[in-house]
């Protein structure tokens, strides 16, 4: 497992190292001059090219790129251009509202999609089934900011249970979650048809395994079979999914966040690309890869821990 997890690891380092060379020369080469958006059209040459100097755009790009990744190394993600404060105490402010909102969606969505996607399985081909899959598939069909949407005229302004948008912050807990229920709720559903899909359809696979049938012509019931056996086994692809689910959730989000005017991660990013904010674009776009890869890295340590088979072929 040691070994699984350094070659694992090895890979995540150079998925890293690339990663943060295509977002630098992606964001570089976007149109617009940082400086002039700043001091507008009228700004002069000489004022232009002052705090190009200031902010560091007029080194080389390699130079630049160097100084970028060093100061991340650090802990040092620069300073805003826009906002002239640091980038890492933006990020920390953002993040407050962005990952507690992600692992809510996620929660909400394995709850649901886990339950359901058995229930199906279980029941396959019988009204039951049907109505899961019909659900999902108007789960996955429908966007989850029309759905966030239709949340809030039925939640927000006629119900009144909960406000339409902003966030109060964590003074009060309560109120904090309160505000991202229903951000959490959008976000959760279309996830919970696609991970309940995945675990029927995996859970199916295993109970026409021959280990099954032999659990089976041992004496146990179908429903026991498939508590003991099935469930453990279908959820090696339901974890990938779930793993890739949290990614999504937490760097995905911006629409939802634009509709509930969350001060989150995703909100940040819009208005740093409308701003032409390029260290704060770099920056957060390039932790939150590190966080995918991250998430996808622990995804394959628990894949591998469920299912030893992978230690060896990998």
């Amino acid at each position: 497992m040691l070994a699984y997890a350094l070659k694992r690891l090895f890979i995540l380092a150079i998925s890293l190292a690339v990663a943060s060379l295509v977002i630098f020369l992606v964001v570089e080469v976007a149109p617009g001059d940082p400086a002039s958006f700043m001091l507008g059209i009228n700004a002069r040459p000489d004022t232009v090219a002052a705090l190009r100097a200031e902010l560091g755009l007029d080194l080389p790009v390699h130079e630049r790129y160097l100084a970028w990744v060093s100061g991340m190394v650090q802990g040092d993600f620069g300073t805003s251009y826009t906002y002239r404060a640091p980038v890492a105490q933006m990020v920390a402010e953002r993040v407050q509202v962005s990952l507690p909102l992600a692992l809510y969606a996620l929660l909400l969505s394995t709850l649901i999609a886990v339950p359901a996607g058995i229930f199906a399985a279980a029941r396959r081909g019988k009204p039951g089934d049907v109505a899961v899959m019909g659900a999902t598939q108007l789960g996955v069909a429908v966007p989850n900011f029309w759905f966030a949407m239709l949340l809030v005229l039925l939640f927000a302004l006629k119900l009144r249970w909960f406000s339409a948008g902003g966030f109060p912050g964590w003074e009060d807990p309560l109120q904090g979650l309160k505000a991202l229920t229903l951000p959490a709720v959008a976000l959760a559903l279309p996830q919970a048809a696609i991970l309940a899909r995945v675990m029927r359809s995996a859970l199916i696979d295993i109970l026409h395994e021959d280990f099954i049938r032999t659990a089976r012509a041992k004496g146990l019931s179908r429903r026991q079979a498939l508590w003991r056996h099935g469930v453990r086994n279908a959820l090696i692809p339901v974890l990938t999914i779930i793993g890739l689910q949290f990614s999504f959730l937490l760097a995905g989000a911006i629409i939802i966040e634009q509709v509930f005017f969350l001060p989150g991660l995703g909100r940040l990013i819009f208005q740093a690309i409308t701003q032409r904010d390029l260290i704060v674009v770099e920056s957060v776009v390039m932790l939150l890869v590190f966080a995918v890869i991250v998430v996808t890295f622990l995804t394959d340590l628990a894949y591998a821990a469920v299912d030893p088979r992978l230690r060896s072929r990998r």
